[in-house]
């Protein structure tokens, strides 16, 4: 191969697509995944730091990445959730029996 051919194929080859590393959320903003891929979904682009660390400590709020300092996840009374015996939350019960339902509810704090 000589010079004139090198450069040919060099001038030949496909540029390269720029890289993008992206968060992938859902709607509450909770991160489902870190990816180069063109997944389906809703994503915002993300530095490489970010990427090489992949915090799942995060929101994404208005388009922007907020990590978060600490949260706290609890369980609390409410009107949906996984049906509990009325005094003691550590029994689930049928929908057909009293009950209390119970859920998860997590407490940011940024």
């Amino acid at each position: 191969m000589n010079a004139e051919e090198f450069w040919a194929i060099l001038h030949a080859m496909p540029e390269p697509q720029p890289v993008s590393w992206r968060l992938y959320y859902n709607a509450s903003g909770d991160p489902i995944t870190y990816s180069m891929e063109d997944l389906p979904g809703t994503y915002i682009d993300v530095d490489a730091e970010t990427y090489a660390r992949a915090p799942f400590n995060v929101r994404v709020r208005d388009g922007r990445l907020i990590e978060l300092k600490s949260a706290v996840r609890r369980l609390v009374p409410g009107d949906t959730g996984t049906p509990c015996h009325p005094n003691n939350v550590a029994i689930v019960v049928p929908l057909t029996e009293p009950h209390q339902p119970w859920s998860m509810k997590t407490h940011e704090f940024d």
